[in-house]
């Protein structure tokens, strides 16, 4: 599992115009199956995305193809951790930690 933490490194005033396009983005990795939680920090300097599925080099990519990273309006911080223990609804993406 990974956590996909974005800072902005633009004024939110470059932001904005781009979240139609961010939401879409998000929405194509939501029905892909590979995030399952994202919303804004508070306060508003960026967001978190939980994400799931493949290794990071693949997280990677998806990261290069959000419209903020292709503005250049955020960095993105990845940080990969096995979800060993999750509330029951998350049970399909319980991790056992690599021998």
């Amino acid at each position: 599992m990974f956590v996909l933490e974005l800072t902005y490194t633009a004024p939110v005033e470059r932001v904005d115009p781009l979240l139609p396009a961010h939401i879409e983005w998000l929405d194509a990795q939501y029905a892909a199956g590979v995030f399952i939680a994202s919303g804004r920090k508070n306060p508003r300097d960026g967001g978190v995305i939980l994400a799931v599925g493949g290794d990071r080099e693949r997280i990677e990519k998806i990261v290069a193809a959000d419209p903020f990273t292709a503005e250049g309006v955020c960095a993105y911080r990845i940080t990969e951790f096995y979800a060993t223990k999750t509330a029951d609804e998350l049970a399909p993406f319980r991790e056992q930690l690599p021998s």
